[in-house]
């Protein structure tokens, strides 16, 4: 379960990035706003996918409290879910 985890961490990511980095600028600057609404749906899956993972993680694994917030917390934060990557599901 955590492989799946880490593969959704990094896709949730990498969706989180393209949906800040080009979607939303593309969507102000060039009035494309088709690009978020197709990032943005496939960021929000990924979101609800990881989080749900946290949480089945988390009971497999028997994280504390920290972890658990580390690994949620992470999912907000521009390049956040690589850092949960590396500093928890690795060792996990």
């Amino acid at each position: 379960m955590v492989k799946i985890l880490r593969v959704i961490a990094l896709l949730e990511g990498l969706s989180f990035l393209i949906l800040l980095g080009i979607a939303m600028p593309l969507k102000y600057m060039l009035d494309k706003p088709e690009m978020v609404r197709i990032v943005g749906m496939a960021h929000g899956v990924l979101f609800i996918a990881y989080i749900i993972l946290v949480i089945i993680v988390r009971e497999l694994k028997k994280w504390n409290l920290k972890q658990t917030f580390l690994a949620l917390i992470a999912s907000i934060l521009p390049f956040g879910t690589f850092y949960a990557d590396k500093k928890l599901f690795k060792t996990s």
